[in-house]
């Protein structure tokens, strides 16, 4: 159930929604039509989650989409998980590994040190040193506070999405969100 409307497109701001994607022509989605509910609060946090999406973040887009799916599914986040399923896989996810994200595997070498690190910092709001160490060994200082201000956002994202009851985007799926495994 919708708690919070998306303001309609043709009443958006798009000074401040332009943000998302500087230059370029944004079209409707319920996340943004959130967003313009608040002109200046889009402005501000849509230059900034710019930043973790784009190419200027130092870590890679297949990590980053392992970091926000893991978000999405322990978070609960339909929205989150529908939109990220679409660009992990543009960021080379396979299905066995999205399917790996969502049962929460840590033996997984490729992907389970970002999970172990979405699970800790989602559960005790800081990573213990076997994790931290871990990750250091594989990421630089900048990587590493990359992954946590990502993590952290998209923690804030699924709260404030899951908060008003953002609904999917019309014809987006929500593949594999109803499975249990967590």
């Amino acid at each position: 159930m919708t708690r919070l409307a998306p303001l309609p497109f043709d009443e958006w701001d798009m000074d401040a929604i332009s943000a998302v994607a500087p230059g370029r022509q944004v079209g409707p989605s319920n996340a943004l039509g959130l967003f313009a509910n608040h002109p200046a609060l889009a402005k501000a946090f849509l230059g900034y989650n710019t930043y973790l999406l784009s190419r200027a973040s130092t870590i890679p887009p297949h990590t980053r989409e392992v970091a926000i799916l893991r978000v999405a599914w322990r978070r609960r986040c339909r929205y989150e998980w529908a939109q990220h399923v679409r660009i992990a896989r543009r960021a080379g996810l396979s299905d066995e590994e999205i399917a790996r994200i969502r049962a929460g595997d840590t033996d997984d070498e490729s992907i389970g040190q970002i999970i172990a690190a979405v699970d800790e910092l989602d559960a005790h709001s800081t990573l213990s040193d076997e994790t931290y160490q871990a990750l250091a060994g594989k990421f630089d200082d900048r990587q590493l506070m990359d992954l946590v201000f990502t993590i952290g956002t998209y923690g804030l994202l699924a709260m404030a999405f899951n908060a008003f009851g953002l609904e999917l985007d019309q014809g987006l799926s929500d593949e594999g969100f109803g499975r249990t495994e967590q």
